[in-house]
């Protein structure tokens, strides 16, 4: 069975707190989630009594989640009882409180550097240059913060004129083997829109843009409008760089004409200068693959960019920085991304991708996000309704209801039963690993034989482990799935 990023962070999550611990780590848990789990997690956070520990680059969740914010800077730890954004509005203030001390004590300094030269040599004031001297040589220097202002300086080439149609589907259907995705999709995409993908993880977000830029075949109709030119940033853009090439050589690649000739120029708005520009692709890290990615998309001039969560891996300040390029682009912009920050300002119409359709939602993500509130509160109302109008007009049937309940509560005693059963067995596995991890951890006091038996059962307890949690995860999700269906 393969789980969406959404399942995989709520086992991720229940299997941390099978442990019940006091704090919880997490490193950019965000990441690959739709705005559906996002949301999840954050009402998850919201209720969850221990302490929360996390590193992230998803600015809206930072806010929605956290009340405190640790800032590590050139060895110091600032400690801010708010939330990200009032920290940085925190932050410039001390910034600037830095700056003003410095220039008043560097006034201060100069000003007793004179003192001291201008009477160095009277015997009169022998006394009072000794004095100022001394008060230099104590002087605590103040130091400003040095924060890491270095920014990408992004602006897209002037996007040539396009038809005012740009894309057109028709009847557009696409399968992975008995997989339906998308089913009879009609879309339309005009001349200068901004406009975002969301739903799901697996709902067709990627499958439809890749089918924009004809990386998969379909069913159905796809028009591309007249001088269309689209230039595309894959989700999985690390994968297609050639590991073996340099950076400079991966752009030099794919450059035609005189643009080869502002390579470097190029390279530098995106943070790669010096040697930077010779290293190896397949030693860069996820936020120079992404840079290097989207680097590439000014080596020409395209009227249409199809971006697959492009800001993935990338800084805060990029993203902003991006942002800004993008809100500036003369071009049409299709996107795919679950950072509501990102989308926020820079879209003017958002496609909810849900059970292998499309529905347009005109306006900005959080209207989107606000309207599909009420639409599940609606679904939720016309459900309990429809529940109540049934119960109402067969009360004669109370007897086949009792019946069918009781099956029901069987069958959930059932299932309940079964990721009990896992429980026990996964926290009985993890109690005998740790006993023959503590004799493994002191080789020194056991001889040869014992250790390797004793290794050779923990490597098959692990084994074991590994077994009774996936076990857990197809029981566990059997009686999410019953509970779902049975509400």
């Amino acid at each position: 069975m393969e789980f969406s990023g959404g399942w995989r962070m709520r086992i991720e999550l229940a299997k941390i707190l099978l442990r019940n611990p006091d704090i919880i780590l997490l490193d950019e848990p965000t990441n690959h989630l739709d705005i559906e789990a996002i949301q999840w997690l954050e009402e998850f956070m919201e209720t969850y009594k221990g302490a929360v520990l996390l590193i992230s680059h998803d600015r809206a969740f930072l806010d929605n989640v956290t009340n405190r914010t640790l800032e590590i800077n050139a060895g110091k730890l600032y400690d801010y009882k708010v939330t990200y954004s009032k920290f940085k509005v925190l932050q410039e203030e001390r910034i600037q409180q830095q700056i003003a001390a410095y220039e008043n004590q560097q006034k201060a300094i100069n000003d007793t550097e004179k003192f001291i030269e201008r009477f160095r040599y009277k015997a009169t004031k022998a006394n009072q240059v000794q004095s100022r001297v001394k008060q230099l040589e104590k002087m605590e220097l103040i130091e400003i913060d040095d924060l890491d202002n270095a920014a990408m300086n992004i602006k897209f080439p002037p996007a040539p004129r396009s038809g005012d149609i740009v894309v057109e589907t028709k009847e557009l259907s696409k399968s992975y083997g008995n997989l339906n995705v998308l089913n009879e999709i009609d879309f339309v995409v005009e001349r200068g829109e901004k406009i975002a993908f969301v739903g799901r993880n697996g709902e067709g977000k990627t499958t439809l843009s890749r089918i924009i830029v004809q990386e998969l075949e379909y069913e159905g109709e796809l028009k591309i409008g007249h001088n269309v030119n689209i230039g595309y940033f894959a989700q999985n853009q690390d994968e297609l760089l050639d590991p073996n090439l340099t950076v400079f050589e991966t752009l030099d690649k794919v450059a035609v004409g005189d643009i080869r000739t502002k390579i470097r120029d190029i390279l530098g708005s995106f943070l790669f200068s010096g040697e930077d520009i010779y290293k190896k692709v397949k030693v860069l890290s996820g936020g120079e693959h992404s840079r290097l990615s989207l680097a590439k998309l000014l080596l020409e001039p395209y009227n249409l960019l199809v971006l697959d969560e492009p800001t993935n891996n990338l800084d805060m300040r990029s993203k902003d920085l991006l942002k800004q390029a993008l809100e500036k682009y003369t071009g049409t912009l299709i996107i795919v991304s679950h950072d509501r920050y990102f989308l926020d300002g820079l879209v003017d119409k958002v496609y909810e991708f849900r059970d292998k359709k499309i529905k347009q939602h005109v306006g900005g993500i959080y209207d989107f996000i606000r309207r599909r509130k009420i639409a599940d509160l609606k679904e939720i109302e016309a459900k309990n309704k429809v529940e109540k109008q049934t119960k109402t007009n067969t009360v004669s049937d109370n007897k086949q209801q009792y019946l069918e309940r009781k099956e029901r509560d069987r069958t959930r005693r059932s299932l309940e039963k079964k990721v009990s059963k896992h429980e026990q067995d996964i926290e009985q596995l993890e109690v005998e690993i740790s006993n023959l991890n503590k004799i493994l951890a002191e080789p020194d006091k056991h001889d040869s034989k014992k250790l390797e038996t004793t290794y050779s059962m923990f490597t098959k307890l692990n084994q074991k482990l590994e077994e009774s949690m996936s076990n857990w995860e197809e029981a566990q999700s059997n009686l999410d799935k019953f509970n779902q269906e049975n509400q």
